[in-house]
C-alpha cells in the first residue's frame, strides 16, 4: 500500500534550494510541500508561487497563513492568483496565529473562535464565486465577489484547512474545515486527545472524522549519528519550550521545564547565550518524544506512531542540510 508523505519548509533553507528540495520530493512521491509563515522572517506566498510555477504534480499549501494580517478579500484573490498558476494543487492552510509576535505588530487576538469562524465562512464562499455581503464582528464586507481575469468563472477547488493546537480550535475546525493541519513538537498522545475535539466539531454539522483530512507537521532529525541528530533537534525544541509553551503543555511537557527553559531564553528573542543555555537543560528524552530524530529507521518508526495516533499524512519539517537523504529515505515508506 502507498503512503501519504509531505514536505514542510520553513526558513531554514533558502528559497530557490527549496524549489529545488520540492521538485525532487515531486520526482519520489511526495504529494504536498507546505510553506510556514514563520515570525517576520518568511513570507508562505512567494515560496509557494515560485514552487507551483517549477512543479507538475506536487499540491502547495500554506502552513499556515494568519486571519489577522490580511484581509479575506486580499486572502482570496491571493489564492485565486496561485489557482491560475496551478490549478487544483492549492491549499490554504489558515492558522490564528501566536504571541508575543501578533501583539508586537499591533493584532489584538480577540475572541479567535469567532473570529476564524467569520473569516473562513466568508473565504469559502468567495472560492464558491459567491456574491458576498456579510457584517461580523471582525469581518465586514459589502458586495464583494472574485473578479476572475483569465478563464471560466467556476468554483475554485480551494480546500481550506485550519491550523490548530488549542482544543476548542481543533473543534471548530472539525465543524468549519476542509481539513486540519495538526501541529508539530508534540507528542502522539497530545494526537489521540486532537482528535476527539476534532470528532466533536464534525458531529456538529452531520460528519464524520474519517471525512476530515488530518495532514501533522512533523519535526525530522534524521543523522546516521543519532547524537548529532538530537543536538540539532534540541536547539528548535529548546526555542519552542520557551516561545510557544501552550504547545508544549498540551504534549505533557512538565511545566517546570517549561519556565525553566523560559528563564534560561530571558525572553523572545532570545538573550545572547540563551539558547545555549536552554540546550543546556533540555532532556534528550522529550526532543525525542516531539520530534521524530534519529536514524532513518528511527524516524520512520516515530512517525508511524503519528499516523496511527491519527494524522493521515505525515508533513515532514527536514532541520538537517542533507534534505534529499531524508526525502530518499522517507520515500521507502514508514
Amino acid at each position: 500500500m502507498s503512503v501519504r508523505l509531505a514536505l514542510y519548509m520553513q526558513d531554514k533553507h533558502p528559497i530557490r534550494d527549496e524549489i529545488e528540495y520540492s521538485k525532487y520530493a515531486e520526482q519520489n512521491g511526495f504529494e504536498a510541500v507546505w510553506f510556514a509563515e514563520s515570525r517576520l522572517a518568511r513570507d508562505a506566498i512567494v515560496p509557494m508561487a515560485a514552487v507551483a510555477a517549477h512543479t507538475e504534480k506536487i499540491t502547495v499549501a500554506s502552513g499556515v497563513v494568519n486571519n489577522w494580517t490580511r484581509n479575506v478579500g486580499l486572502m482570496a484573490s491571493t489564492f485565486n492568483t496561485l489557482y491560475e498558476l496551478a490549478p487544483e494543487r492549492v491549499i490554504l492552510g489558515i492558522g490564528a496565529w501566536w504571541e508575543p509576535i501578533a501583539s508586537k505588530v499591533g493584532v489584538k487576538r480577540e475572541k479567535p473562535l469567532l473570529a476564524m469562524r467569520e473569516y473562513v465562512t466568508v473565504l469559502k464562499k468567495l472560492f464558491n464565486m459567491e456574491k458576498v455581503t456579510f457584517h461580523g464582528q471582525f469581518v465586514n464586507v459589502t458586495d464583494i465577489e472574485l473578479d476572475v481575469v483569465y478563464g471560466e468563472r467556476t468554483p475554485r477547488k480551494i480546500p481550506v484547512y485550519i491550523g490548530a493546537t488549542g482544543f476548542e480550535m481543533l473543534e471548530l475546525a472539525g465543524e468549519i474545515a476542509d481539513g486540519v493541519l495538526l501541529n508539530y513538537l508534540v507528542s502522539p498522545e497530545y494526537n489521540k486527545k486532537a482528535l476527539e475535539s476534532i470528532k466533536k466539531g464534525a458531529a456538529k454539522v452531520g460528519r464524520k472524522l474519517e471525512s476530515i483530512d488530518r495532514p501533522q507537521l512533523v519535526v525530522v532529525s534524521m543523522d546516521l549519528d543519532e547524537d548529532k541528530a538530537i543536538d540539532r533537534a534540541k536547539t528548535l525544541v529548546s526555542m519552542y519550550l520557551g516561545q510557544q509553551p501552550h504547545i508544549m503543555k498540551a504534549s505533557g511537557v512538565p511545566e517546570s521545564l517549561i519556565e525553566d527553559v523560559k528563564k534560561a531564553l530571558g525572553g523572545w528573542p532570545a538573550e545572547p547565550g540563551g539558547l545555549e543555555r536552554a540546550k543546556a537543560i533540555v532532556p534528550d528524552n522529550i526532543v525525542k518524544m516531539l520530534t521524530a530524530t534519529g536514524t532513518p529507521e528511527q524516524v520512520r518508526k516515530k512517525v508511524r506512531e503519528y499516523i496511527d495516533s491519527g494524522a493521515t499524512c505525515p508533513v515532514m519539517y527536514p532541520l538537517s542540510d542533507n534534505v534529499k537523504m531524508m526525502i530518499r529515505e522517507m520515500a521507502k515508506g514508514y
